[in-house]
């Protein structure tokens, strides 16, 4: 499948209305998609009536840009495309706000959106730090409750912050080598 009418379905457009969309004819489009590599004009026009880089459009992959195309487990019949250099970054926007917890799920769930990169891979991402989100409260007050001093507590706070930094930068690691998560859960939360 090209990667134009990838984008296209993931978008909902017809080919009529990406014509109409990009000024761009059908029958063009039909071509692009058949194998023909876009250039110039209708490069540009494609990308910017799809919202994406012109190089997306592209057949040559990039080493920093790789995009994959999957299928759903859950809908066989839908196509996601996987930016795995967006998910790394997604991935890696956590560790700046693991000491404020709510802004570890805010921030790469609000870029997951603005990168259109809402697939199951990045669903589980969010999903583990919802889950880390909701998991660290409750260790660090079951270590308040043992009563074991204040050097405990602190010592107890700082492996939970590294427990979730090492949780992250695992999962990057992974996706880097191996276009996959290492720590992933059976379900998503969101």
């Amino acid at each position: 499948m090209s990667r134009l009418k990838a984008f296209r379905e993931q978008q909902n457009l017809t080919q009529e209305e990406l014509s109409e969309k990009s000024g761009i004819s059908a029958r063009t489009i039909q071509r692009i998609e058949t194998g023909k590599e876009p250039k110039g004009f209708t490069l540009r026009s494609l990308a910017k009536a799809l919202e994406i880089r012109e190089n997306e459009l592209l057949y040559k992959e990039f080493e920093q840009e790789k995009i994959e195309i999957i299928e759903d487990e859950k809908e066989p019949n839908e196509i996601v495309l996987i930016n795995y250099s967006s998910l790394k970054l997604i991935n890696l926007s956590s560790i700046p706000f693991i000491v404020i917890p709510p802004l570890n799920i805010i921030i790469p769930f609000v870029l997951m959106l603005t990168m259109k990169q809402k697939n199951s891979v990045t669903k589980q991402l969010i999903s583990v730090q919802i889950l880390w989100t909701i998991v660290a409260p409750i260790v660090f007050m079951l270590g308040l409750f043992l009563k074991l001093g204040n050097k405990f507590t602190l010592i107890l706070m700082i492996l939970i912050v590294l427990s979730n930094v090492f949780i992250i930068l695992r999962n990057a690691i992974e996706i880097d080598k191996n276009k996959r998560l290492y720590y992933k859960l059976k379900f998503n939360m969101i």
